[in-house]
């Protein structure tokens, strides 16, 4: 049987991680050749945002990024870029535009992660309003808490690490693939043109027929 303290600390770190799921936004999506794809948010005035993406497959792992400002002012701008992470506190209320383009790219596809965190994680419940020093399993709580989200985006980073390595080793494997087929294909022409160039120089050639002319 659990004690109704285990149950209580049980429930403030669910609640905890379902607050921190609430101010995070986290998406993956393919981005394709030529194209430029934007998604908006509604950030209050004065509230830190912090933008983490990274490419993770596709041409040369780059796109560039743009934050823009419901007043059209550009807030971050990164060119070719691979992964960055951009903090910054709005100046104004309103639908802020976070931008991916791919337009430089005639042909490959990119699949980028964005990880959106608006304003900051609110305290777990009952201690970021007391006055007192925290007891110890407040103390414990609130650190097990931290280790969650620690936890959670050392997942993420791994995660996406591990879809980036496959797809080069994938993409490493079809280059020796067709490499090998284009080898063979090659050998096999080399051999076919030697076989024959033999086959002509030790064919026995008829003599020429030589007309006879009478002397008399």
């Amino acid at each position: 049987m659990i004690p109704s303290n285990m149950n209580s600390l049980i429930g403030l770190l669910f609640l905890s991680y379902c607050i921190c799921l609430v101010k995070s936004i986290e998406l993956t999506f393919e981005l394709q050749d030529k194209a430029k794809d934007c998604y908006y948010e509604n950030i209050q005035k004065n509230t830190s945002t912090t933008l983490e993406y990274q490419v993770v497959t596709g041409g040369q792992y780059d796109v560039d990024v743009i934050i823009e400002s419901p007043t059209k002012e550009i807030l971050y701008r990164q060119v070719k870029s691979q992964f960055d992470s951009h903090t910054f506190v709005a100046a104004v209320s309103g639908p802020y535009a976070i931008c991916f383009s791919n337009e430089f790219s005639t042909f490959s596809h990119k699949l980028v992660y964005m990880d959106l965190q608006v304003g900051e994680e609110d305290p777990l419940p009952g201690i970021g309003e007391q006055v007192t020093v925290m007891t110890q399993m407040e103390t414990t709580s609130q650190d097990i808490h931290e280790y969650l989200n620690k936890i959670i985006d050392y997942q993420t980073h791994h995660r996406l690490k591990e879809a980036q390595s496959r797809k080069r080793a994938e993409d490493l494997n079809h280059h020796v693939a067709l490499w090998s087929a284009t080898e063979t294909i090659a050998i096999l022409l080399v051999a076919i043109v030697q076989v024959y160039t033999l086959k002509r120089f030790f064919t026995e050639k008829s003599p020429t027929q030589i007309p006879y002319k009478s002397m008399y």
